[in-house]
């Protein structure tokens, strides 16, 4: 009888677990958010590495301009990817802190296509070299 008394004092002093503040969010998942912010940005230094290393690097190719075109294109699709990284972790650290719709693929799409049209552009200067 005196350990049931014992353990209904010892709930009741404890206090009550409360409710998360409004805005909490578990820390996970602000953590995911800034682990794919910051491969975005990795993303973008890589494509600004060989929009440079194209330009200066890169062994001389018959038509300059194409060179030149090729790596300030690159260097632009990284500064739009960090753009875009920055604007997406955005984006999601409001939807995780009041709700809402998560930013959906639709940039992803954006991403891949660039990708893809930066790859044929540089086996047509391949193919225009050989």
């Amino acid at each position: 009888m005196t350990s049931e008394r014992t353990s209904a004092r010892s709930d009741a002093a404890r206090p009550a677990p409360s409710a998360p503040p409004p805005g909490a969010v578990d820390a996970r998942f602000t953590l995911a958010a800034e682990r794919t912010m910051l491969a975005w940005i990795r993303t973008a230094l890589g494509f600004m590495a060989a929009g440079v290393a194209i330009v200066y690097l890169a062994p001389e190719i018959d038509h300059q301009i194409l060179d030149v075109m090729l790596g300030l294109l690159l260097i632009a699709l990284g500064c739009s990817f960090a753009l875009i990284g920055a604007w997406r972790w955005r984006r999601t650290m409001r939807a995780l802190e009041r709700g809402g719709p998560m930013p959906g693929p639709a940039l992803i799409l954006y991403v891949v296509t660039a990708i893809v049209v930066v790859a044929v552009l540089i086996a047509v200067v391949v193919v225009i070299q050989a």
